[in-house]
C-alpha cells in the first residue's frame, strides 16, 4: 500500500530517499579497528547500511540502473553498501553512513553541465611563444663556440 503513494516517477527526490531509508534500508554491524582501546574489541562500532537495489520497490527501473552503473558502492550481487567505523559509537556511526549513503544517492543523480569547447586566446598563444623564444636564446648562449 506504501509503495503507491511512495512511487514518484521524476527524480529522486529527499522524500523518496527518507522513504527508502525507512523501508529498505538495513544495517548490519561489526567489529571495528581503529581507536577505542578495550571497546574496539569488545563493542560491534562498525555500522554497514545496505539496500537490495534489484528489489527496491521505490526506485524505478531506470534508477535502479543508475545506480549499478554509477556507483562504486555496488557489489557483484546487486547491493548497495556502505560502511562507517569512523566514531568509537554504534550511534554516530549509523548516524554517519546515512549521511554518506544520503550524500553519495543524491550525487549519482546529479546532470553533469556539458563542456564548453574554448579556444586558446591569441594573447595566450603570443606569451607561450615569446617565453620559448626567450628560453631558446637562453640556451644558444650557453653554447661554447670553437
Amino acid at each position: 500500500m506504501y509503495l503507491q503513494r511512495i512511487i514518484n516517477r521524476g527524480m529522486l527526490t529527499e522524500q523518496r530517499i527518507n522513504d527508502i531509508i525507512r523501508y529498505e534500508l538495513s544495517f548490519k554491524t561489526a567489529l571495528s579497528g581503529g581507536k577505542g582501546g578495550q571497546n574496539v574489541n569488545k563493542v560491534e562500532t562498525k555500522v554497514g547500511v545496505e539496500l537490495d537495489v534489484m528489489n527496491s520497490g521505490i526506485l524505478t527501473e531506470d534508477e535502479k540502473q543508475t545506480i549499478i552503473s554509477k556507483s562504486k558502492y555496488v557489489s557483484k550481487e546487486q547491493i548497495f553498501k556502505i560502511w562507517c567505523e569512523k566514531h568509537r559509537t554504534q550511534l554516530q556511526n549509523k548516524k554517519d553512513a546515512l549521511e554518506k549513503f544520503r550524500i553519495h544517492l543524491k550525487s549519482l543523480f546529479v546532470k553533469a553541465k556539458p563542456r564548453k569547447p574554448t579556444k586558446v586566446s591569441k594573447a595566450a598563444k603570443r606569451k607561450r611563444l615569446e617565453s620559448k623564444k626567450k628560453s631558446s636564446e637562453k640556451k644558444q648562449l650557453r653554447k661554447k663556440l670553437f
